[in-house]
């Protein structure tokens, strides 16, 4: 799930860009076709900025465990958090603002990392995934409780999607996402803490990556409409 929250742009915004543009300036699908390309190039570093953390996690992990078989846990979490922090400040740089799912993520990071190393309990980190997985369902469906939609706020500076289709994705992604966190229960409650580290990269962003693909007749067939 690994994403910041840009203001989009409105019709008439985009309207006074195309009367501004100079002459064979490509405007209409052309341009719309080269803004999403823009975006989804963005779209791709700021995966490899979510990706980072966990790769460098799983590699710390895998490193650690040759030497110091229980003790790699506490060297990956160390790592985990450091690279966490580099990935904030990274963000930073690069767009001087903080994306508030970055910040949401980091801070249980932080938190649960800090009481892994502080309690050397590993439990604190392995549970970590649940609780991000269940915020970001809990963020989605409390906000469309109030008539707001989380998703269209993260993804319409990218995409031109009806109503309809953004609340369908919402719920898709709501429902993913606790779908997520019981993959993390359940590999945290019956597997060994080599495999649980593994699948973090193995298995949780493989299956991201799969339910994104599902997703893309219906984004596709409706972008651009209104």
């Amino acid at each position: 799930m690994s994403d910041s929250i840009n203001p989009s742009h409105s019709t008439r915004d985009v309207a006074a860009k195309q009367a501004d543009a100079p002459v064979g300036a490509m405007t209409g699908p052309a341009a719309g076709a080269e803004t999403s390309a823009r975006e989804t190039a963005k779209g791709a570093g700021q995966i490899l900025l979510d990706l980072g953390p966990v790769i460098a996690f799983v590699a710390a992990f895998n490193i650690a465990r040759r030497n110091d078989p229980e003790g790699a846990i506490y060297v990956a979490t160390l790592v985990f958090i450091i690279a966490t922090a580099i990935a904030i400040g990274v963000a930073w740089l690069r767009t001087r603002k903080i994306p508030p799912v970055l910040i949401a993520t980091g801070a249980l990071v932080f938190a649960f990392g800090g009481l892994t190393l502080a309690f050397r309990d590993e439990a604190f980190v392995k549970v970590k995934p649940t609780f991000v997985y269940l915020l970001y369902s809990a963020a989605i469906f409390g906000a469309m409780a109030f008539g707001k939609n989380i998703w269209k706020m993260l993804f319409e500076h990218a995409f031109t999607l009806p109503d309809r289709v953004w609340r369908i994705l919402a719920v898709r992604w709501g429902l993913f996402f606790i779908a997520m966190a019981g993959v993390n229960e359940a590999i945290r409650l019956t597997q060994t803490t080599e495999v649980w580290v593994n699948s973090r990269l193995f298995v949780g962003f493989p299956l991201v990556a799969l339910f994104m693909l599902a997703n893309l007749p219906i984004t596709l067939k409706n972008i651009g409409k209104s």
